[in-house]
């Protein structure tokens, strides 16, 4: 089963999500960041993963237009979506459905929510006094999700 995990990501949280769920996948999944490569042929995959995080309450634009352009090739594909976010329970739901279209929401076989970071290390100023007046959180923090991501791919490989 040929698998690719697209996404992308501002302070590297997803990315490492990513490439955690390409090491727990039993088949060699290539990774890909909407960043750094802009032409991807999914064709040739059989199975194709989605992440992304939310910043300001939005997915990224690049994961967007992606599966804006390929939702007819999406729609043959066996799906996944993940996203990496702050909130748990009806929160991160609530997240998760206004990020992903409904149509391929309801194709997908794993939908997973591995939880996020904030690293103060990778923020700039302003982003950093965002996080400090909304979140209420004063120093970096990680609540990464391993146990999702790991029952995650247990779904994407039955």
């Amino acid at each position: 089963m040929k698998t690719v995990i697209i996404y992308t990501t501002k302070h590297g949280c997803t990315d490492k999500c990513a490439h955690t769920l390409a090491n727990e996948m039993e088949t060699n999944a290539t990774v890909v960041n909407l960043e750094t490569e802009r032409n991807i042929n999914i064709t040739e995959y059989e199975t194709v993963i989605i992440g992304g995080s939310i910043h300001a309450g939005m997915l990224n634009k690049k994961v967007k237009s992606f599966i804006d352009k390929n939702l007819d090739t999406l729609s043959k594909k066996k799906l996944g979506l993940f996203l990496c976010c702050m909130y748990e329970g009806e929160k991160a739901l609530e997240q998760f459905q206004n990020a992903f279209p409904e149509i391929i929401r309801n194709k997908a076989v794993a939908h997973g929510l591995f939880g996020g970071e904030f690293d103060f290390d990778k923020m700039n100023f302003l982003e950093k006094a965002i996080v400090k007046k909304v979140a209420n959180v004063e120093q970096s923090v990680s609540n990464i999700n391993y146990a999702n991501i790991k029952a995650f791919a247990e779904k994407i490989l039955k």
